[in-house]
Protein backbone atom coordinates (compact mmCIF):
# COMPACT_ATOMS: atom_id res chain seq x y z
CA UNK A 1 0.00 0.00 0.00
CA UNK A 2 1.70 3.39 -1.07
CA UNK A 3 1.50 6.26 1.57
CA UNK A 4 0.96 9.68 0.29
CA UNK A 5 3.88 12.17 1.03
CA UNK A 6 2.52 14.78 3.19
CA UNK A 7 3.65 18.56 2.53
CA UNK A 8 5.59 20.14 4.29
CA UNK A 9 4.00 23.25 6.67
CA UNK A 10 5.54 26.41 6.24
CA UNK A 11 4.90 29.93 7.90
CA UNK A 12 4.35 32.83 5.43
CA UNK A 13 4.37 36.48 5.31
CA UNK A 14 3.48 38.54 2.69
CA UNK A 15 3.53 42.03 1.82
CA UNK A 16 0.23 43.65 0.26
CA UNK A 17 -0.22 46.98 -2.18
CA UNK A 18 -0.47 48.88 0.78
CA UNK A 19 2.44 48.12 2.59
CA UNK A 20 0.58 45.94 5.33
CA UNK A 21 2.09 42.52 6.43
CA UNK A 22 -0.15 39.10 6.42
CA UNK A 23 1.21 35.94 8.01
CA UNK A 24 -0.53 32.97 7.67
CA UNK A 25 0.46 29.10 7.39
CA UNK A 26 0.10 25.92 4.30
CA UNK A 27 1.50 23.21 3.16
CA UNK A 28 1.15 24.39 -0.82
CA UNK A 29 2.83 28.04 -0.98
CA UNK A 30 2.54 28.42 -4.99
CA UNK A 31 -0.69 27.61 -4.65
CA UNK A 32 -2.14 29.38 -1.35
CA UNK A 33 0.01 32.83 -3.16
CA UNK A 34 -1.99 32.30 -6.26
CA UNK A 35 -5.72 32.39 -3.85
CA UNK A 36 -4.12 35.80 -2.56
CA UNK A 37 -3.58 37.42 -5.84
CA UNK A 38 -7.38 36.06 -7.34
CA UNK A 39 -9.01 37.32 -3.79
CA UNK A 40 -9.98 33.99 -2.87
CA UNK A 41 -7.55 33.19 0.21
CA UNK A 42 -8.39 36.21 2.80
CA UNK A 43 -10.87 38.49 3.31
CA UNK A 44 -7.98 40.86 4.49
CA UNK A 45 -5.79 40.68 1.65
CA UNK A 46 -9.15 40.53 -0.79
CA UNK A 47 -8.86 44.21 -1.13
CA UNK A 48 -5.14 44.41 -0.73
CA UNK A 49 -3.79 42.76 -3.82
CA UNK A 50 -2.07 42.29 -5.34
CA UNK A 51 0.24 40.87 -2.35
CA UNK A 52 4.39 39.56 -2.52
CA UNK A 53 5.56 36.78 -0.67
CA UNK A 54 8.44 38.13 1.22
CA UNK A 55 8.93 35.34 4.26
CA UNK A 56 8.67 31.69 4.36
CA UNK A 57 9.82 29.56 7.19
CA UNK A 58 9.85 25.52 7.16
CA UNK A 59 7.81 23.42 10.56
CA UNK A 60 7.96 20.95 11.66
CA UNK A 61 4.38 20.24 11.56
CA UNK A 62 1.30 21.56 11.17
CA UNK A 63 0.91 22.29 14.94
CA UNK A 64 4.29 23.88 15.05
CA UNK A 65 3.12 26.08 12.10
CA UNK A 66 -0.45 27.20 14.14
CA UNK A 67 1.99 28.22 16.50
CA UNK A 68 4.67 30.10 15.20
CA UNK A 69 1.66 31.94 13.31
CA UNK A 70 0.11 32.83 16.44
CA UNK A 71 3.52 34.34 17.99
CA UNK A 72 3.79 36.40 14.88
CA UNK A 73 0.63 37.51 14.87
CA UNK A 74 1.29 38.93 18.36
CA UNK A 75 4.15 40.80 17.43
CA UNK A 76 3.48 44.47 16.12
CA UNK A 77 4.24 46.46 13.47
CA UNK A 78 7.81 47.19 14.63
CA UNK A 79 8.64 44.09 15.98
CA UNK A 80 7.68 41.59 12.80
CA UNK A 81 9.88 44.20 11.16
CA UNK A 82 12.55 43.67 13.41
CA UNK A 83 11.73 39.44 12.92
CA UNK A 84 11.90 40.56 9.33
CA UNK A 85 15.40 41.69 9.83
CA UNK A 86 16.86 39.43 11.77
CA UNK A 87 16.00 36.33 9.42
CA UNK A 88 17.67 38.07 6.09
CA UNK A 89 14.55 39.45 5.12
CA UNK A 90 14.30 43.14 4.22
CA UNK A 91 11.70 44.39 2.32
CA UNK A 92 12.20 46.89 -0.39
CA UNK A 93 10.13 50.21 0.37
Amino acid sequence: METKKEKTWRLYIIECSDGSLYTGITNDIKRRLELHNNGKASRYTRSRRPVTLIHTKRCKSRSDALKKEYALKQLSRNEKEGYLKKHGKSRNR
